[in-house]
């Protein structure tokens, strides 16, 4: 009775082992998978933190998108930060500059890095920012408020089907962050 005992928990542990290995290499092989999901889709896109130079596009008098300015903060990080327009109907090939504002709560100095993402994220080939804060970290002084420019433009190519751009920015506090 023994030998038949240990012969079925040898066979157990077999199957627990085969299990706990196919876990892994399915957990392995989500990170591709969601890759290509949202390349196929278009979500969670990220989007290059990068100007471009302005080049000029024939201004399309005749449409007109919505972008909205969204903005939040990583819950650590002490700034007021908004945006000092919260939508604006733009013509596809023409350029425009929005302003935010953001203001250090602390007496030191902090660093903190602005996040861009846009929404839909099928949109982002076709907006295009030639100025931006989220370029580069952002250093503020004790209670020092900055405004800040973003100059971009949707490209006249963007079809149609978009009526509404969302262009969203959470700051990050990188002050500690030992890759500064």
């Amino acid at each position: 009775m023994s030998e038949e005992l240990q012969r079925k928990n040898t066979k157990l542990v077999k199957k627990l082992i085969i299990v706990a290995l196919l876990m892994f290499g399915f957990g392995y092989a989500l990170v591709p998978i969601y890759n290509v999901l949202c390349d196929i889709t278009g979500q969670n896109k990220k989007i290059e933190a990068s100007a471009e130079g302005e080049k000029a596009f024939v201004v399309d008098q005749n449409r007109e998108v919505t972008v909205e300015f969204v903005t939040s903060i990583n819950e650590s990080t002490p700034l007021d930060f908004r945006a000092e327009t919260r939508s604006l109907k733009v013509h596809p090939g023409q350029y425009y500059t929005v302003n935010f504002f953001a203001k250090n709560n602390l007496a030191g100095p902090i660093k903190a890095q602005a996040i861009p993402s846009i929404t839909p994220g099928l949109a982002e080939e076709f907006f295009k920012k030639v100025q931006c804060f989220c370029f580069e970290l952002q250093t503020f002084e004790g209670h020092e408020e900055k405004t800040m420019p973003v100059r971009f433009v949707v490209n006249p190519e963007l079809p149609e089907r978009y009526k509404t751009i969302t262009l969203s920015y959470t700051f990050f506090d990188r002050t500690n962050n030992t890759e500064n």
